[in-house]
Parts: structure tokens; sequence; C-alpha cells
């Protein structure tokens, strides 16, 4: 199976599970054929799964998140570590917020 595929198929975790987790976590905020959040999901080689993937085409509250942060724009990928957000950050910040919850 491709990256491309599995980033297709990635299971899609509800609005509220991946802000709840994202207080004190990681919450990536993607949607189907966004280049960027395959870029990030490549980068994370593996890491991804220890955070929370919402789609935000299938979940409404989750794109206007997105939305309420990225200045009305549904930028994404949109990280939320920490209850902090980040548009499209480098995929070492994002590895580092992982790494350091796998301690």
């Amino acid at each position: 199976m491709s990256v491309l595929d599995r980033l297709r198929g990635r299971p899609s975790v509800p609005f509220a599970e991946a802000r709840a987790a994202a207080e004190n976590g990681v919450a990536i905020y993607w949607r189907p054929g966004c280049p960027f959040c395959l870029t990030l999901r490549v980068g994370l080689a593996g890491q991804g799964g220890k955070a929370s993937w919402v789609n935000i085409w299938r979940d409404p509250d989750a794109a206007a998140y997105v939305r309420s942060v990225n200045g009305g724009d549904e930028t994404v990928p949109t990280v939320v570590i920490d209850g902090e957000p980040h548009t499209n950050p480098p995929p070492g910040l994002v590895r580092a917020a992982l790494r350091s919850r796998a301690r």
C-alpha cells in the first residue's frame, strides 16, 4: 500500500476527541488530496500514528475550528500541539512533539 493510499484511508477521529487530545497532545487536521498533508505524513516517518488525525471534509466542527485559527481559511495541515495551533508546520516540529509524548 502506498503512502498516499494510507493517508486516504487514515481513520479520522471526531473533532471533540481530537480537541481533547490536543490539549495535552497532538491533533492533525487534514483533508484528502492535500499535498502539504501528504508531505507532513511522509515527514513523520511512521510517528504520525501517535497523533489524532481529523479529516476536515468529514467533520464540519473540525473545519470550523481550522477556519477559526486560520483567518477564515481551511488551511491544512493545521496541527495543534498542547492546545496551540500551527499552520503547515515543519515535520520536525511535529516529530519532536510526538517524541516528547513517547517518554
